[in-house]
């Protein structure tokens, strides 16, 4: 059991050492508690309260054959593991009475699986040919991808559509992003979905908020995004700091939160997309002319349609609206 800060909860040795005082009486005919884990919250009066990441503790517990005891609230979740044995308790009482048999828990059913829901359709644009052509090629070869140009010029509707043109999940894909989810407590009720992830963080997120840390080493975004798009509107405004945070994710597909009580590797393989105007007053670009406040509107080293970097995503120029 993991040790929460409210007054009503036990901690995590108290736990500890009622099942070893239970796994050290004779056994009954629903086995000893030295084949199960356990995780979850234990309140003053007896009551198992759910905690997060209670898939990847079953899926742990599975791979050292072990089952898995976890909350009534998180048995759905839980039961995504597969051949893992789950035991959700709503209470003390209630898993005391399963061990002496007396009152048997029944293994809770899996959640369920939500349909991907009908989402941005790119066929709904009108006009910017060459934008969808580029998103197109991105979404079949998974490549990276900045808009620029002027405001209204459809920069974040492209990029909403990316989505769509993405197949489901297949099943591996499902249960790594559906583990890290479960670490970030975004699952209720143990349901899942084959849809792709879709994470469009604001310019203000900090570096912590983009790659992970707090003081549970939590997911940031870049792992929320796992197997999905992470989409960064208004590009130049986010901090350097929190830019240069996301190079090694790009790189290498996972990202390492380390923290004084916490080391923790997360995957991260996202397509990154992008959108920016071509200046700060958001006047210039193409179709537009030239900005009257050149060159002092242009943000340094802000990328220039048809011409990027090394390692840089293609740069595409959105045409202004009409």
């Amino acid at each position: 059991m993991s040790r929460r800060s409210s007054p009503g909860a036990k901690s995590g040795s108290i736990w500890s050492a009622w099942a070893t005082r239970r796994s050290r009486k004779a056994g009954s005919a629903c086995g000893r508690l030295d084949d199960w884990a356990a995780v979850g919250e234990l309140s003053l009066d007896g009551r198992i309260t759910p905690v997060a990441g209670a898939l990847p503790a079953a899926v742990a517990a599975g791979a050292m054959g072990l089952g898995l005891i976890c909350p009534e609230a998180c048995g759905p979740e839980a039961a995504w593991a597969g051949e893992t044995r789950i035991l959700a308790a709503p209470s003390l009482i209630a898993l005391v009475n399963h061990f002496r048999g007396t009152q048997l828990l029944s293994p809770p059913a899996v959640g369920t699986m939500r349909d991907p829901e009908r989402g941005p359709d790119l066929r709904e644009v009108k006009g910017q040919e060459n934008a969808k052509r580029a998103l197109e090629i991105a979404a079949a070869g998974g490549h990276n991808l900045a808009f620029v140009g002027p405001p209204g010029s459809g920069k974040s509707m492209m990029a909403a559509r990316l989505p769509g043109l993405l197949p489901p999940l297949t099943p591996e894909e499902l249960l790594e992003t559906s583990m890290i989810h479960s670490v970030a407590g975004l699952i209720a009720k143990g349901e899942l979905t084959r849809a792709r992830p879709f994470r469009n963080p604001h310019h203000s997120a900090s570096m912590a908020a983009l790659t992970g840390g707090g003081l549970k080493a939590k997911p940031g975004e870049v792992s929320l995004a796992h197997n999905g798009v992470l989409f960064l509107d208004e590009l130049p405004e986010f901090s350097a700091q929190a830019l240069d945070s996301l190079r090694g994710p790009l790189e290498t597909g996972e990202v390492v939160v380390a923290r004084a009580n916490a080391h923790v590797r997360y995957p991260a393989r996202v397509q990154l997309v992008a959108a920016m105007n071509p200046c700060r007053c958001g006047l210039g670009g193409p179709g537009r002319g030239a900005c009257g406040r050149a060159p002092r509107c242009r943000r340094p080293g802000s990328p220039r349609p048809g011409r990027s970097r090394p390692n840089a995503p293609p740069v595409v120029a959105m045409a202004p609206r009409r």
